[in-house]
């Protein structure tokens, strides 16, 4: 053999890796060549490999991520000349795409540049950042096979993509004000393009107006972040009216540390910060509430506009009430034509929504959109060879999952399934997730909600089937996120939420369980109470208060929330137990709790309303001593004890909704280090959506500390990770099936 051939496998396709080993070829006087196949990046030199792979690894692209190197022996037929890039090959992929990146600091110098042939074009980008995920039709990641294939580059832009030199080199969404997409206004009295039109969108947005942005991934919904008329208008027009509305600054100076990095890195999520350390933003952005959600721009447009406005502004997504963000042109001038005052479009057409990402200050994961997927997640030790399964998550907050040999990719956020719009957004992503991966799966796998939209259209499919249940994929999505190996043995979990299908067709929502990838034995949890009108105790906390006054208070309880509701009809209606199924819901004592205290509406606007509320107000207690609460007895908690407490206990209203917490986090941990230290356990593992509570989860970790806790951080504690859950129990069970 006269050379070696080196496998690269990772994130490292429309990264600009091809050029980056041409460089290091060139630096160390190397003779070989670079491609893109369907496995990732294939190097092969001629000689001995000297080096070349710690050159590769040390100075990776920024966007790159290499996963493997294999270095195997190679005969050259006809040794060349020198190093080149040869064409992208075609095949079944198993490497990974890229999610799309924010602007670049380079790139961002240049559009400010007066003297760049860029400066202001609202579309500049490189191999460093712009658009990826999104804008592709399939695999390989080539020019031909995004949207830019209707962009023919001009000799300047075909000069810079074809030296492997330049920053610009195969980055496929290059392009130009000379060749590439280009801007509209449109508004009831006016019609401009290029600069004109974004001058008009600043007019309309300094003077109170709302305007619908064209991004990435969707609309956005833009107004003045501090104009009091134009949130509320806003807010009266998407008839959202109490539902945070994320904010866009113009600098992050006054974020703390943490906040900046996150806002700072390629991904550019929203970030929630306390509401303190925002100036400039009116009550109507988030009321109610001590968060707010920040972003800074990450597209060249959107730096255009807080260049131009120096204000905060609101970003919302650009979408009715009850439908999925708009993301072609004629979708958005119908969908919003009654919510925009003007549109700032443009001709690159979005393949495929993607959302903007919410993370916590401290890194925690709400929603999974934009900047992260489609990244790879790898399986936990012990997961090897698994074949194709197509996971299809639950109805709210969905995302599905693909699985194959020891990778998982998640989908984007895709939001509540019920929604007008979202099945054929879901459809088209499972598509084109399929055609870039070559992905063909031999097992459908479901939650065991039987009403579940998801569980009917894999059915469909007619797949083998396999059923899993809500909360053992809760649990299960935390462990493999923490690395917890196939055969690490059995954890405690606890999974609180609003409700999820358990066993014998029960309605779970608050339960401790035994669990390890294989099996989910339920040991415990809140006790079952009735919802009242069904799916309406969703809607209407007042529901649940009457549901825990009839099962654990006195007849005469006074609860003055009650007093302005029709409670007897629906008492009787939940003695003869018409339309009020029993649920062990730990998202409905939040409910029933907010109400009590009258910190929630009546009828709530936005999912977790009240407890959001709730938390709000008990992050303004001061009972660090209190007589609440919820001892653990017979493997339940006694809500009847807890609630004749509350009924006894004068204290202000903040004091109560943090005893509450208090003393549910210590009913709970009782719970749960019971069942733990019986079996010999030490690692307990939590999910759910209840666990985006940041004071829930501080005084658990208070009540556990000795344990191990493993809380979800990097994919969602709510339903958002309900598929990854899926496809690590699936896996785990066909390889014991296999193992014998």
């Amino acid at each position: 053999m006269n050379g070696v051939a080196i496998r690269v496998r990772g994130k490292v396709q429309g990264v600009g890796f091809r050029p980056f080993a041409w460089q290091i070829a060139q630096r160390l006087g190397r003779v070989g060549n670079v491609s893109n196949d369907a496995e990732g990046v294939r190097v092969h030199l001629v000689g001995a490999e000297m080096g070349f792979v710690a050159q590769l690894e040390a100075h990776c692209p920024v966007l790159a991520r290499i996963d493997s190197t294999e270095i195997t022996p190679y005969h050259w037929a006809n040794i060349p000349d020198d190093f080149t890039i040869i064409q992208s090959g075609a095949g079944q992929m198993s490497t990974q795409i890229v999610p799309d990146a924010a602007t670049c600091p380079a790139c961002l110098a240049e559009l400010t540049d007066p003297r760049h042939r860029r400066y202001r074009y609202p579309f500049i980008n490189c191999t460093h950042c712009g658009p990826r995920f999104t804008i592709i039709h399939a695999m390989p990641y080539d020019r031909p096979f995004t949207v830019m294939a209707a962009f023919p580059l001009c000799p300047a832009c075909e000069k810079e993509y074809r030296d492997p030199r330049d920053r610009r080199f195969h980055a496929q969404p290059v392009a130009c004000a000379e060749c590439g997409p280009q801007l509209r206004w449109q508004s009831q009295t006016q019609h401009q393009t290029g600069d004109a039109a974004l001058a008009a969108a600043v007019d309309r947005l300094a003077n109170g107006g709302i305007v619908a942005l064209k991004g990435l991934g969707g609309f956005h919904l833009a107004c003045d972040a501090g104009n009091v008329s134009a949130v509320a208008r806003l807010r009266e027009r998407k008839r959202r009216p109490a539902k945070p509305l994320a904010v866009m600054l113009a600098e992050d100076n006054s974020l703390p540390k943490q906040a900046q990095k996150l806002l700072n890195t390629p991904a550019s999520p929203i970030v929630l910060v306390d509401s303190q350390h925002v100036a400039g933003l009116c009550e109507g952005i988030a009321p109610g509430l001590d968060e707010v959600g920040v972003m800074l721009a990450s597209n060249p447009l959107q730096h255009l506009l807080m260049q131009a406005l120096k204000r905060p502004l609101v970003m919302t997504s650009g979408n009715l009430n009850g439908k999925p963000p708009a993301i072609t042109n004629d979708d958005a001038l119908t969908d919003l034509a009654d919510i925009a005052d003007g549109f700032l479009l443009h001709n690159r057409d979005i393949v495929q929504r993607m959302d903007d990402s919410v993370v916590r200050q401290n890194g925690d994961m709400l929603r999974r959109a934009r900047g992260f997927v489609p990244d790879a997640l790898p399986l936990p030790p012990g997961f090897v060879d698994v074949p194709p399964l197509l996971c299809c998550g639950a109805d709210l907050k969905n995302t599905f999952c693909l699985v194959r040999g020891q990778d998982a990719v998640l989908s984007q956020h895709l939001g509540d399934l019920s929604e007008e719009g979202v099945e054929a957004q879901w459809r088209k992503a499972l598509s084109l997730m399929q055609s870039i991966y070559a992905f063909r799966p031999e097992k459908v796998v479901v939650d065991a909600h039987p009403g579940y939209r998801s569980v009917q259209w894999g059915q469909q499919l007619g797949l083998p089937c396999e059923v899993v249940l809500h909360h053992h994929a809760h649990a299960a999505a935390c462990m493999a996120e923490h690395g917890w190996p196939r055969d690490g043995g059995d954890v405690i979990a606890l999974t609180l939420d609003g409700i999820g299908m358990g066993e014998n067709g029960e309605l779970w929502g608050g339960e401790c369980l035994r669990v390890n990838y294989r099996e989910c034995e339920h040991l415990g949890g809140l006790p079952a109470v009735a919802l009242p009108g069904g799916d309406l105790a969703a809607r209407q906390p007042w529901r649940n208060l009457l549901a825990q006054r009839l099962a654990f208070m006195p007849e005469g309880a006074s609860l003055v929330s009650l007093q302005r509701h029709p409670v007897e009809a629906l008492a009787r209606a939940v003695a003869r137990g018409i339309n009020a199924p029993m649920a062990s819901s730990c998202g409905r004592l939040f409910d029933a709790v907010a109400s009590a205290l009258d910190c929630a509406p009546d009828t709530l606007s936005y999912e977790g309303q009240a407890a959001c509320l709730l938390e709000t107000l008990a992050q303004h207690g001061a009972a660090t001593e209190h007589p609440l609460t919820l001892p653990f007895h017979n493997n339940t908690l006694n809500l009847q004890i807890f609630w004749q407490q509350w009924l006894n206990w004068p204290a202000a209203v903040a004091d109560k909704a943090w005893a509450f917490h208090d003393a549910l986090a210590c009913g709970l941990a009782q719970m749960m280090r019971y069942h733990a230290q019986t079996r010999g356990i030490s690692t307990l593992v939590f999910g759910g959506g209840v666990l985006h509570n940041r004071l829930l989860r501080a005084r658990l970790a208070f009540y556990l500390s000795g344990f191990t806790l493993l809380f979800p951080q990097r994919l969602p504690a709510g339903d958002g990770g309900i598929s990854y859950g899926q496809a690590v129990i699936a896996a785990a069970r066909l390889q014991e099936e296999k193992n014998g």
